[in-house]
Parts: C-alpha cells; sequence; structure tokens
C-alpha cells in the first residue's frame, strides 16, 4: 500500500499544469487576426465583401481585420478608399495595384494570398461563398498546405464552426485543429450587415499598398481572361436583393420566362431560377438559385412553378417569407416553414393577372413589403 501511494504522488507531481497544456491554442487566442478577401466592381466595394468582414468579427472581439484589394488603375483605389470607411470594424485596408489583377483569374489571387500571409501572418482567412471565393480559396489553401472550411453560416468561436451538410438538411459543427490560417469562405446571407449609428460611424482605416516585388512574372498559370458577358439591367444583385422572383420549368418556355422578367421589374425585385429552367436555356445559369447556384434569404421570395427539389431549397429556404405558385398541391416547395402556397392548374397564365395589378391606373402593389 505505501509503495502504491508513493507512485500516485510521482505520478502527479509529473502532470503537465494547465496552464502548460495548450501554450499554442492560448497564444493564438491572444493574437487573432483576420485577411478578409474583398471583391470589388466598377470602383465599389461588393455588399458581399461587407458580410465578410460582419463574419469576420464574430472570431473574435479583439480580431484585428484587414480588406484585400487587388486591380489595376483608378477602379481598385476606389474601391479601397470606400471600403477604408465603410464599415468600423475594418483595422487596415491592403491593396495590390497591379496589371496581374486587372481580372480576378484564380491563379494571381491564390499566389497574392501566399505571398499576403507570408508578410502579415494572419491567423485567419475569409472568403465569401461565390464564384469568387470558390476560385481563389481552394488553390490558396493548397499553397499554404491548410484544409479549408465551406460555407460556413455560424461561427461559434475562433476555431469553431457550423456548415450545413446533405444540401442543407442538417448542420454540421467543425472545430479547425490545423495550423494556421484557418480559411473559411462564408455565406453571406448568414452574416448580414447591420446599421451603422451615428457614434460608431468609421473615421477611415489606414490604406497600405502591397509589396509586389517579389510577386513572379508565371503566376497568371495555365487560365487567360477571355470576355465577360452581363446584362445591362436596373435591377438588383440576385444575392442581396430584398425581393426575388423566381420561375421553375413550370413556365414551360423562355417566352412565359418574360412574364417573371416583367414582375420582378415592377417589384423592384431580382431575378431567379431552378437549374431545370436554366437548363432548358429559358435563362443563362447566373440566375439559378440553389445548392449549385446563388444562395438567397430575401424578405420575400416568390417562385412560380418551382416544385421545390432538394438543390433548390437548399439555396432559398431561408427566405423570410416565401410565395409558392403550383399546380401541384403537394409540392416539396409548400412544406418548407414560411411558404404560402398557391396552386393553379397553368402557372404561367397565373402570372399575368399580377403583371396587370401591378401596371393598372391606381397603381396597386399587391406584394409590398
Amino acid at each position: 500500500m505505501a509503495t502504491l501511494a508513493l507512485l500516485r504522488a510521482l505520478w502527479r507531481r509529473n502532470l503537465p499544469s494547465s496552464t502548460s497544456r495548450f501554450p499554442v491554442k492560448s497564444s493564438l487566442s491572444r493574437s487573432v487576426s483576420t485577411l478578409v478577401l474583398a471583391e470589388h466592381e466598377g470602383g465599389s466595394l461588393k455588399p458581399q465583401s461587407v458580410s465578410a468582414v460582419v463574419a469576420a468579427q464574430s472570431v473574435s472581439q479583439d480580431n484585428s481585420i484587414s480588406l484585400l484589394l487587388a486591380g489595376s488603375g483608378a477602379a481598385v483605389q476606389q474601391a479601397a478608399a470606400q471600403a477604408a470607411s465603410c464599415y468600423p470594424s475594418i483595422s487596415q485596408v491592403l491593396v495590390a495595384d497591379s496589371d496581374k489583377f486587372t481580372y480576378p483569374l484564380a491563379e494571381p489571387w491564390a499566389k497574392l494570398v501566399h505571398l499576403v500571409q507570408q508578410q502579415g501572418g494572419y491567423s485567419h482567412i475569409i472568403a465569401t461563398s461565390g464564384s469568387f471565393g470558390k476560385n481563389i480559396l481552394p488553390r490558396a489553401a493548397a499553397l499554404l498546405d491548410v484544409s479549408p472550411i465551406t460555407d460556413v453560416v455560424e461561427i461559434s468561436g475562433s476555431h469553431q464552426f457550423v456548415r450545413p451538410i446533405y444540401a442543407g438538411n442538417a448542420l454540421c459543427t467543425v472545430r479547425y485543429s490545423g495550423a494556421n490560417p484557418c480559411m473559411l469562405t462564408i455565406r453571406t446571407t448568414s452574416f448580414p450587415v447591420p446599421p451603422i449609428s451615428a457614434d460608431s460611424k468609421p473615421n477611415g482605416a489606414p490604406i497600405s499598398q502591397v509589396d509586389l516585388s517579389t510577386f513572379g512574372e508565371d503566376s497568371n498559370g495555365k487560365s487567360r481572361y477571355v470576355k465577360l458577358t452581363s446584362e445591362n439591367t436596373e435591377r438588383p444583385d440576385l444575392g442581396s436583393a430584398r425581393i426575388v422572383v423566381t420561375g421553375g420549368r413550370g413556365l414551360k418556355s423562355a417566352e412565359n420566362f418574360k412574364m417573371i422578367e416583367k414582375l420582378a421589374e415592377k417589384l423592384g425585385a431580382a431575378v431567379g431560377a431552378t437549374r431545370a429552367a436554366v437548363d432548358a436555356g429559358f435563362v443563362p445559369n447566373d440566375l439559378q438559385v440553389g445548392q449549385t447556384g446563388k444562395i438567397v434569404a430575401p424578405q420575400l421570395y416568390m417562385a412560380f412553378g418551382v416544385s421545390g427539389a432538394i438543390q433548390h431549397l437548399a439555396g432559398m429556404k431561408d427566405s423570410k417569407v416565401i410565395v409558392a405558385v403550383n399546380k401541384d398541391a403537394d409540392a416539396p416547395i409548400f412544406q418548407v416553414p414560411g411558404a404560402t402556397p398557391h396552386t393553379h392548374t397553368r402557372t404561367h397564365t397565373y402570372v399575368a393577372p399580377i403583371i396587370q395589378t401591378q401596371t393598372g391606373t391606381k397603381g396597386r402593389q399587391r406584394f409590398k413589403l
């Protein structure tokens, strides 16, 4: 018994203290810094990038947030000036001004992220889950030899995140245990930008130029910019619109889909489409809503001829109010919480009376928020 007691005393004395078990974790919590990969167009910062800043603010209360912009000429400098005063949590704006970044290709951007990470030693790197972030972040993560976490919808701690799985039917809590930096793509609809009060308006973060002297000439790799095709429309962006009007395969033709576009113009709404409508050639694929398209969460989501496939519901079920018109009373979209069902034998003939109501002499709007 005396020998056993002596062995226990020796074992307890040789145990490491609680303060020395996890020195790396404690040092990480004291030096949290985040690099946000920002997207700009026409000299203006895109609203999705501000949502990424809001997400970065959730990582830690004492988080130092740097915004990275890349481009060439006056456009990127104008975007940097706007970004410096767009949100109070931004500590600094980093600008990479070079002809190599005239177009947002993945290869030069990934190499830029690698270079900035070597210079700044950030603990986190965040991008949006759109085509911009999905194109750049995996390549940059490979250069940095880390594993990224994608489609984050909630940040529970500096290294603990929540992301959807099984087409959004389940939520998975993920703890990152790898080396720095922790790289994330976030769903912007889960991180809305709160209104800025008069007392907390930013004075303007400092703008610094990234040192590109060591940036190689062979950074463009095997891809090249061909062209950019976009529609000249005054409709709001699909990813951030307050109202979205979506058409599905039930509209039967591209001609009938034009009624959706007319209704959207009267409501000041964005136009969306299902994958089936895109595959049928009714509209281009940049209007696709769903798991393989854009994730939206508007105040009002109107769906005409949309049955509600799993991959489509994953992209819109967080909408505040859902109005669905479909001839099938048992369509899956009617099972989404908050959906208001309207059954009609011919969906495309149901849209016209709504448009007529919008353009009538009294100017009454049936779906005004």
